[in-house]
């Protein structure tokens, strides 16, 4: 006998959940019940039986679609007729996408995914589910990522391999995959372009971020740690493990030991914010210090550099790192429970280029360089070359080591290799060997080209560099003077420099007695002769002791931040030169003091050097970064020079907003309190910068807007308190959130709407005068002068109208310039127009052709009109209309409780009194006409003929129609007969707003026109 699950729970079945037992009965098995399955027992006459009961319609439907399994084939009859392959279309999925707009297709295709996701899942709802989370994240494994694709294949109609989960590992990538299968004709086969740029166009820098140690988080530490003359070194760290008392001796020879207690250490490596990499608490215990290091300052980079990370998904992005450590999880005997299986990936220094790649999604190639101390220098090397190929448009760079045994200590101490204190005294005279360190940096390069065309901000550019071997030296670890000489010269051939045009070098001085000297000789030899001012020749390891892996990439952003300054720092513990080094007449100068950046009438350069245990050589030459020139992104979308940290002058706006975002509420907190102490302190930068770096940095779930006024310390203390404000807006983003665009109708126009972004604004008022030229001839009056100074015109009908249209659509250019992209448009009377042509439905000159007619012709109507707004339902206005018997008309309803009548002057002033003496508000609109009634039937033959001369098209961007209150039909508007009845029927304003909240998500909304009269209703 074999039972299936039984009802009750034991041993075999205990660590099942309600999630798996509704998984087991989707696929058509139930569980037992105790007294069938034992009665089975008793009635069993067959040597083998199985009891278990199965829903036969659910795995009938399986066997038509193609789906039974061969378990099942012989107990599940289904005629031949009925079977369909699980190929082809024809699934359930296809009729309903079909049948809805192409605009809204995939929105619906994500929304069905999303349902399926919830029902493997187990969930009762899809809406945790965002569209950008991983599946593995949502709790998909193998079984369920198979089920799900089961589910699809039958709905679909789409033969879907059983790893399309893991191809398309977002529901968002899923979504779009099934949408482009469903509605495309032929799958587009997609090209690669190789990019190859000029040889003018040089790499550059345009982002950094580092942790090194002395408490070093940003380049800005790292260069007020150099420009303080700071020893960063200290006592070995207490937080790993490490046998303190045993580990060391003051013998050198004493087995076991180190003779230093002191290096260069990152006391805060441990720290690591799993959740906002999408790391479980387990996986980020398991995964190597140095890679969560790594992911940390590969962020802080790009946004540094001005560039989103997630705007980098499925992008050519290279990602070279230098590593060497690979001691994290050698230190375990044998792996604890809750990390076995997590352990590989996450302690392979291979993996640590690819982490990266993977949480941030990019394409680009990917490796990890392991040349010992070289090896970031290295990795930056390929990087240039990558992008110089085209391999690569963008590349991040670096290196990281972090020591979690101190097994190189020990090692060092019996080569008699280390400093006593920890201390590196780079060509000093008092040098008695290297002092280890750790550190991570990370750099973001690109051409200058795209730089400029990205609006990132250039630090430096990488002139040239070079790699090369030691070769047959006197030993392998040995370092080799001629090598060092010629690694030199290969990186100058490649910038095309002499050696004259480099002014400092921040060399490799690890502080040994033997490769001091070698280096400064091979200096000497490569840049020393002829030189009319020395070459100034420092170390950071004299700061923080030698980095390793991270050793080059430090050193670069010392230098890059040296080039931006103008100041060479000066090298600590070397107040005496090496006497092993012939100084005199070499060439080269210690940087015992600082020293001012000697101005040579030409862009400032350094070289910076890294050498390898391995033998591997590096040098690299930085410049100077080139003049700012403006950019299509280096300006803001209004042509004004964008607020950036260079941006002096009295040109930033008084008030701006502060725009944070996080991945928890604790987060955004937080932030608002480090902005509060940023802007609380002496040096605060200007609130314009601060908001500029801001508005390009990720966007998140909980969010804030922040007033940058004069409170806005008050305002930022409140959001870190989790209080309110009145200059502040806190929530959370809604996934999937839509936005619709609204469109203000007459009423909201005003004297002077517009006139400060006309004089602002060149997009504004590009799209302004582009109305203008074909709306000027046709009122007889410039719109300019008609805003700025023509009141009693612009009260005219005939004039107010033309004078929104271009207020509107200038501000929908403006906006679209910002990349704003509505999902949908609604326009209030005359505003349909301006929303109409945005959306594509009429061209420009037919659209001011259209709205100056309906201006003028509207005017025109018979006199003795008059309109006016009720606090009232369209219940009580249907009420008050049966009451003027046929004088008065709804003319809008504009909300629940907000309407419009318009009519004979006279019976609407009797039901604005009557309304008013019975307790509630009713006022007069200040119009000469009663718009939307029969006051507007002389003229609608006139204004159809016009109408009728026009030519129209679908819309590009979905409207939803104020005449009917719906989201209007592909060509509905592209009709006369839409625009005659869009001036006499009432405008269903309430009745669009909900029909776009009938969507998945309220839409965002905002509105477009001079005044607030919209947002209010």
């Amino acid at each position: 006998m074999a039972w299936g699950l039984w009802e009750e729970t034991g041993a075999m079945t205990g660590h099942l959940g309600a999630a798996d037992r509704v998984r087991l009965a989707r696929h058509g098995v139930g569980p037992v019940a105790t007294e069938p399955g034992l009665d089975a027992l008793l009635r069993a006459e067959r040597p083998h039986t199985v009891v278990s009961p199965l829903d036969e319609v659910l795995l009938r439907e399986e066997a038509v679609t193609g789906q039974l399994k061969p378990l099942f084939h012989e107990l599940i009859r289904v005629p031949v007729a009925s079977r369909r392959p699980g190929g082809g279309t024809g699934g359930a999925w296809t009729d309903r996408i079909a049948a809805v707009p192409a605009h809204e297709r995939l929105r619906t295709v994500t929304a069905l995914l999303r349902e399926q996701a919830a029902l493997v899942l187990g969930h009762d709802d899809g809406d945790g589910i965002g569209a950008g989370r991983p599946f593995k994240e949502l709790g998909f494994d193998s079984l369920t990522a198979v089920e799900l694709r089961n589910r699809l294949g039958r709905l679909t109609g789409l033969t879907l391999p059983a790893t399309v989960v893991f191809e398309y590992p977002t529901l968002g990538e899923l979504a779009a995959h099934l949408h482009d299968a469903l509605t495309a004709a032929a799958p587009q086969r997609k090209t690669v372009a190789v990019r190859r740029a000029a040889d003018d166009d040089p790499v550059v820098i345009v982002g950094m971020g580092c942790r090194f140690p002395g408490g070093v988080a940003s380049p800005e530490d790292l260069w007020r740690l150099v420009t303080d003359g700071t020893d960063a070194t200290g006592a070995f760290p207490t937080d790993r493990g490490w046998d303190l008392e045993r580990l060391y001796d003051p013998d050198p020879d004493h087995k076991g030991t180190t003779y230093t207690r002191r290096g260069g250490f990152l006391h805060d490596a441990a720290e690591f914010d799993a959740d906002f990499f999408g790391m479980s608490p387990r996986e980020a215990l398991a995964t190597d210090p140095q890679q969560r290091l790594l992911l940390q300052i590969t962020w802080e980079a790009l946004e540094r550099a001005g560039i989103d990370p997630h705007t980098l998904k499925d992008s050519d992005t290279g990602v070279f790192i230098g590593a060497m450590y690979d001691d994290y999880a050698a230190r375990l005997r044998t792996a604890p429970e809750d990390v076995e299986g997590l352990l590989l990936a996450g302690n392979q220094s291979s993996v640590a280029s690819g982490r990266i790649a993977y949480v941030l999604g990019l394409r680009g190639p990917a490796l990890t360089v392991d040349t010992a101390c070289s090896s970031s220098l290295v990795a930056l090397d390929l990087a240039i070359r990558a992008i110089r190929s085209g391999e690569c448009e963008t590349a991040l760079a670096g290196g990281v080591a972090v020591m979690a045994t101190p097994g190189i200590f020990v090692e060092f101490s019996r080569q008699r290799g280390l400093s006593a204190d920890g201390r590196c005294r780079s060509f000093g005279a008092d040098a008695d060997g290297t002092g280890w360190a750790e550190g991570a940096g990370i750099l973001v390069v690109e051409r200058l080209s795209k730089a400029r065309r990205e609006g990132h901000r250039v630090l430096a550019v990488v002139a040239g560099s070079a790699v090369n071997q030691d070769g047959a030296s006197n030993g392998l670890t040995a370092p080799n003077g001629r090598a060092q000489e010629e690694v030199i010269a290969r990186a100058l051939a490649d910038a095309g420099l002499s050696p004259g045009d480099v002014d400092a070098v921040e060399a490799h001085g690890t502080g040994t007695r033997l490769g001091d000297p070698i280096e400064a000789q091979a200096l000497i030899a490569a840049y020393g002769s002829g030189r009319e001012v020395p070459l100034w020749l420092g170390s950071l390891k004299s700061n923080i002791g030698h980095a390793q892996a991270a050793a080059g990439v430090g050193g670069v952003i010392k230098t890059v931040m040296a080039l931006r300054a103008g100041v060479l720092p000066r090298t600590l513990h070397a107040d005496t030169p090496s006497p092993h080094v012939t100084w005199d007449g070499s060439g080269l100068a210690l940087l015992h003091d600082p020293v001012e950046w000697p101005d040579r009438g030409r862009p400032r350069r350094a070289g910076v050097s890294s050498f390898g245990i391995s033998g591997t050589n590096t040098h690299v030459i930085l410049e100077q970064a080139p003049p700012t020139e403006p950019s299509l992104k280096a300006t803001t979308p209004t042509g004004e020079p964008s607020a950036s940290p260079t941006q002096t002058g009295p040109s930033a706006p008084a008030s701006v907003p502060f725009v944070l975002s996080a991945k928890s509420a604790s987060a955004l907190r937080a932030q608002a309190a480090a902005l509060h102490e940023v802007l609380a302190g002496d040096t605060a930068p200007r609130p314009v910068d601060v908001a500029y770096t801001l508005a390009r940095r990720s966007r998140f779930g909980h969010r804030a807007v922040i007033d940058a006024g004069q409170d806005v310390l008050d305002a930022l203390a409140a959001v870190r308190d989790g209080q309110r404000h009145p200059r502040s807006v806190v929530g959370r983003a809604e996934a999937d959130q839509r936005l619709a665009f609204l469109f203000s109708g007459q009423g909201s126009q005003r004297l002077g709407m517009g006139a400060e972004l006309l004089d602002a604004s060149p997009v504004y008022a590009a799209a302004f005068d582009a109305v203008a030229a074909h709306l000027d001839p046709l009122l007889g009056v410039g719109l300019r002068e008609l805003i700025d100074s023509e009141a009693e015109l612009l009260r005219q009908t005939r004039y107010a109208q033309p004078a929104l249209f271009a207020v509107e659509v200038a501000l929908f250019r403006l906006a679209e310039s910002y990349g704003l992209r509505p999902d949908f448009v609604i326009g209030h009377s005359v505003g349909e127009l301006a929303a109409a042509h945005v959306a594509g439905v009429l061209e420009l000159s037919d659209a001011a052709a259209l709205v100056a007619a309906r201006g003028r012709l509207m005017q025109s109507a018979r006199d003795g009109g008059a309109m006016a707004a009720f606090a009232a339902t369209e219940e009580q206005a249907t009420e008050l209309v049966a009451a003027a018997d046929g004088a008065v008309e709804l003319a809008a309803v504009n909300g629940p409780g907000s309407i419009v009548l318009s009519g004979d002057a006279d019976a609407v002033d009797r039901l604005v009194r009557h309304w008013k003496e019975t307790g509630h508000k009713a006022s007069r609109l200040k119009v000469g006409h009663a718009f939307h009634s029969a006051h507007m039937d002389d003229v609608l033959e006139e204004f159809r003929a016009i109408a009728a001369g026009l030519s129209y098209a679908a819309p590009r961007i979905p409207v939803v129609s104020t005449v009917t209150g719906a989201p209007a039909e592909p060509l509905e508007l592209a009709t006369p007969d839409y625009w005659v009845q869009q001036i006499r029927r009432p405008v269903r304003f309430a009745d669009a707003v909900r029909a776009a909240h009938g969507t998945r998500g309220d839409p965002g909304s905002p509105k477009l026109g001079p005044d607030g009269t919209l947002t209010a209703l």
